[in-house]
């Protein structure tokens, strides 16, 4: 079988949710199918790009650059529907070309539905277009692979999916080698951001509205007042009496986030919130190990990455009770309404106990064990094998 795949997202430098799914299921594909061809379609290299060395991919995987900088997907791609003799396309994440051959079988990745559910926080010509694919893209595919059980369910709720178009394959975790060995060099990028061990919670994604961020902030301020007041009757709190907690927001600028940077110094705490801009693998990996925990209470999330990162890197973590979030963090996170201030400020507040954030890390252990790309990658091959026929 000839099997083409979207590749544009896969080789960015940079890569972040899709990009790092649509590279580590490339990845993991060429190690587990000898038997079929596959032609990757790339985008014109650009700055912000990776070269692909073929050499390093075996000969069943063949790359093709299409040079259509404007309208990739709906021209350049579109007409390699037609030139390149496919069995089947699949597209890693929720764009395929609307003009395509005719009979051609069709497999979409979709990663959520956040621009239907939470339009307001999303740019108006995104939202647009997203729904638009929505209605045009997702009942036009021949099938549909969902990253969580909460995307498929708003694929049949939200968009009239038949369930049985929709298979469920959950993302892996990361991988070593995504996360080398950093011992060497945590004390430069400790101090580097100027953190200390256990002395700050870590978010980390792209500074946006849905991110959840100023409740995030917010919830940090009443946590440092509580501190002071605690400490003010009592001397033997060692944590809470320490005044140097902070908190950091590892991530790109996002749209709609000049509220989110100028919040901080709005509530008087811009020497205790930290925006680091985009942080390497290598930077992450000692963010997360070094954390007092991950706070991630995303208001919506297709998988939610980050959570099983953290898992790998001995953090608990705090997440939303909302969207595919429990899905991914199962028994081993405080989980806490998004929406609530008093229940993120809670959930932090837990947080300051040693013994119940060592049980959190020893479950994170096991249910990071339940995912893997190896995993998603045999059953995205079984997908693609029984679409044909």
């Amino acid at each position: 079988m000839v099997i083409g795949i979207d590749g544009s997202r896969a080789f960015i430098e940079r890569r972040t949710g899709t990009e790092e799914y649509s590279y580590q299921l490339l990845k993991h594909l060429a190690e587990i199918d000898k038997k079929n061809t596959y032609i990757v379609y790339l985008r014109p290299v650009r700055s912000s790009q990776l070269t692909v060395h073929r050499s390093d991919w075996p000969k069943n995987f063949k790359f093709k650059l299409i040079n259509f900088p404007r309208l990739w997907t709906q021209v350049g791609l579109a007409i390699h529907t037609f030139t390149d003799n496919l069995d089947l396309l699949f597209v890693p994440s929720h764009t395929l070309p609307l003009f395509r051959k005719p009979g051609l079988k069709t497999v979409m990745t979709i990663h959520d539905l956040g621009a239907e559910y939470l339009p307001s926080l999303h740019q108006l010509k995104q939202a647009l277009y997203l729904k638009a694919i929505t209605k045009l893209q997702l009942k036009s595919a021949t099938h549909l692979i969902a990253v969580s059980q909460a995307t498929k369910q708003d694929l049949v709720d939200r968009v009239g999916i038949d369930p049985k178009k929709v298979t469920v394959i959950y993302e892996g975790g990361p991988t070593r080698d995504k996360y080398q060995e950093t011992s060497d060099k945590e004390e430069g990028v400790m101090q580097k951001f100027g953190l200390e061990r256990q002395k700050y919670f870590l978010f980390i994604g792209t500074i946006q509205p849905r991110k959840n961020l100023e409740r995030l902030i917010e919830a940090f301020s009443h946590q440092l007042s509580a501190i002071r007041e605690k400490a003010k009757k009592s001397e033997n709190w060692s944590l809470e009496t320490d005044d140097s907690l902070k908190l950091v927001l590892a991530g790109n600028k996002g749209w709609q986030s000049a509220k989110i940077y100028h919040q901080p110094q709005a509530m008087g705490i811009s020497d205790r919130v930290l925006f680091t801009g985009f942080i390497t693998d290598e930077e992450k990996k000692i963010l997360l190990e070094n954390a007092l925990a991950l706070a991630f209470p995303s208001l919506f999330e297709g998988f939610g990455l980050p959570i099983l990162e953290a898992f790998g890197s001995n953090c608990p973590v705090l997440t939303s009770n909302i969207s595919s979030m429990p899905e991914v963090a199962g028994n081993a996170a405080i989980l806490v309404d998004p929406y609530s201030l008093e229940s993120i400020l809670e959930g932090m507040m837990r947080m300051q106990n040693v013994e119940f954030r060592v049980k959190l890390i020893k479950e994170g252990h096991e249910q990071l064990k339940k995912f893997s790309w190896e995993k998603a990658a045999r059953e995205t091959l079984n997908v693609l094998e029984s679409i044909k026929y």
